[in-house]
């Protein structure tokens, strides 16, 4: 199993516990937690620890592939892809350290997990989405080939309420 994706510029690895206390600092900030749905503010070490428990025992099942986002050594953010069975397309999710935003490294390091969930998983079909008051997400997105398909309220645990959602997919390429 690769423990590694290299780019151009990151290095996407599979999170260790050790991982643990940089990830909590970064989701606690409300740039972050207020963007993604499933993160709550005060965020503890023991809820991020079991998070990353719960990926790896996602991995071992084929249903989660979450990698941390390293650049020049440093972990800047994550990168994943879940789906509820085997043969569910997976869902694209991240997040970045504020001061990574508007460099591309979203976009870089989703296509790289996509490409190599093609590659190593045969997986074609992709999900995402974003909250509508978020549309760098959905550039994002748009850039590696999603669509809109329509809008829904999200429960969005680091608001408190629902948020307008934009649900997105991403077909498969013709060979």
């Amino acid at each position: 199993m690769t423990q590694q994706i290299k780019t151009e510029r990151l290095r996407l690895r599979r999170p260790q516990i050790s991982d643990a206390g940089v990830i909590t600092d970064y989701v606690n900030d409300p740039r972050i937690y207020e963007k993604v749905a499933r993160i709550a503010p005060g965020q503890t070490m023991k809820v991020t620890t079991g998070w990353l428990e719960s990926v790896e025992r996602g991995r071992r099942k084929d249903l989660d592939h979450v990698f941390v986002i390293e650049k020049d050594g440093a972990l800047i953010g994550i990168v994943g892809a879940h789906r509820t069975v085997a043969d569910a397309p997976f869902e694209i999710g991240y997040w970045l350290a504020p001061d990574a935003w508007g460099q591309g490294i979203a976009t870089e390091a989703a296509g790289a997990l996509i490409g190599w969930l093609e590659e190593t998983r045969a997986a074609r079909d992709f999900t995402s989405g974003h909250f509508a008051d978020n549309p760098a997400s959905g550039r994002v997105l748009e850039k590696l080939g999603f669509r809109r398909t329509h809008n829904a309220p999200v429960f969005c645990l680091g608001r408190g309420h629902d948020v307008d959602h934009v649900f997105m997919v991403r077909e498969p390429k013709t060979r």
